[in-house]
């Protein structure tokens, strides 16, 4: 039996980011597209449990529903400064306007069932979500109260939705809420087997964070008398101020790809990717060689450069390079491609194991990151850094597309390096196909660079 109460701090939120576990959760690779469904218990909890998700699925262009079960009544028992059907009406204003900051064109309904009361009432809440999923198109996502989070209102939403996503064949994402509140990290109800991560931009953290500010019935007092007090700790509400979320899934991250996968891709198909044929590999390419700072570099590093298409590009502006890539037919494919350039040196090489001596003026590292688990992405940007020359650069470029092979979403690579390196954050693209990085030693900017500033 869980017991917890909202008004007080709970467990920290830095107990959670401080432990090992929790920093290594693997990425989740969220559908951005389709039919999802956001199912809250309570007005507020979509918002603190999937608010960023609700604002990247907008920004991909699919915007999701917002279904709130109960009517919320139940939050301020005893308040001299609202009855209940005031607080009713105040806190569907509330998730209305906390739907509209992450996500302007998510349609949102409130069943209006009994706050604190749904046990009762679950055939009918039941009845309701399967009639209002069941209208329109497929669902392909439904996300949910976690139906271990030690709330009973959650635990109903959350086993009603289980069922009707195994009626409907769909995902299910379920959100913790309390369990960081009650829980620790060793607690063994923590489900660590089955957390996944959804990596979030800046730009979903602040209007996440808006939207909580949204929800004031529950985050600031009503008035100073005692029955008025904020529902929601600030200590507590910090464990949702985070550049993810956290869901509870089924799914499981797959393991680094291994070089098999590559040969036997390549043996199917000359170009695999479309280096050759495709005006998005194609642009890609020029905006990666026109936002590199240096007109010229001495040594340059590729690491996983494919049949070469780029790194012939890439010896344009390189003394030397050496390229590697850990598919032998790939490999053979670039040496055809740069064989009239001598001073470049393609290599079979797995970054996992070994990476070429440096010291390197520039390294790229294109389209790579997402085969690698976290630990071992983490391992390799430490490697790439202590090979690079004074002052030297680094660029990352990576598809941003879910793609349920790779252990890896683009945006969590780049989330990883962003929080591994001390480099300076030189130049960034992002957009809803690929997230282009440089990082540099050398933190002037390319006006300074050539004088200009």
């Amino acid at each position: 039996m869980v017991t917890f109460d909202g008004r007080a701090p709970g467990t920290p939120a830095a107990v959670w980011s401080a432990d090992p576990r929790f920093r290594d959760l693997p990425a989740l690779a969220l559908r951005r597209t389709g039919r999802t469904v956001v199912v809250a218990a309570h007005p507020d909890d979509e918002t603190l449990g999937a608010g960023g998700l609700l604002a990247e699925l907008a920004d991909a262009g699919h915007p999701a529903e917002v279904v709130v079960v109960s009517d919320g009544r139940a939050s301020h028992p005893g308040s001299p400064t609202l009855a209940p059907e005031d607080l009713v009406e105040r806190r569907w204003a509330e998730v209305v306007q906390a739907v509209r900051v992450v996500s302007p064109d998510s349609p949102v309904s409130m069943l209006g069932h009994p706050d604190g009361g749904l046990r009762d009432v679950r055939s009918s809440v039941e009845d309701d979500l399967r009639a209002l999923l069941g209208d329109g198109p497929p669902v392909d996502q439904l996300v949910a109260p976690w139906r271990g989070d030690g709330h009973r209102d959650h635990r109903i939403v959350g086993e009603v939705c289980a069922t009707l996503a195994g009626e409907l064949g769909c995902t299910l994402l379920e959100y913790p809420l309390w369990l960081w509140h009650w829980a620790v990290p060793d607690d063994a109800r923590v489900p660590w087997d089955r957390l996944q991560v959804v990596a979030l931009s800046d730009r979903s953290v602040v209007r996440k964070h808006r939207a909580v500010a949204a929800h004031a019935s529950q985050v600031a007092p009503l008035s100073a008398d005692v029955h008025d007090a904020p529902t929601l700790h600030p200590a507590f509400l910090r464990a949702f101020d985070r550049d993810v979320e956290v869901f509870v899934t089924e799914q499981h991250a797959p393991p680094p790809l291994e070089a098999a996968f590559f040969d036997a891709t390549y043996d199917r198909h000359d170009d695999p990717w479309g280096y050759t044929d495709r005006w998005y590999e194609e642009r890609k390419r020029a905006l990666t060689l026109a936002v590199l700072p240096d007109a010229r570099y001495p040594r340059v590093l590729e690491i996983g450069c494919g049949i070469g298409v780029l790194t012939a590009q890439l010896a344009a502006r390189a003394d030397r390079l050496v390229a590697t890539d850990v598919s032998p037919p790939a490999v053979e494919r670039a040496r055809e491609r740069t064989a009239g350039l001598p001073h470049v040196q393609v290599e079979v090489g797995d970054v996992v194991d070994a990476l070429p001596a440096g010291p390197f003026d520039l390294v790229v590292l294109s389209e790579v990151g997402y085969y690698l688990d976290r630990p071992t992405l983490q391992r390799v940007l430490t490697d790439l850094r202590g090979r690079l020359a004074p002052g030297g650069t680094l660029l990352a470029c990576h598809w941003r597309h879910p793609v349920a092979a790779y252990p890896l979403s683009g945006d969590e690579v780049h989330r990883v390096l962003r929080r591994t390196t001390d480099l300076t954050l030189l130049a960034e693209h992002r957009e809803t196909d690929l997230l282009l990085d440089v990082y540099g030693a050398d933190p002037r900017s390319v006006a300074e660079r050539t004088g200009l500033a």
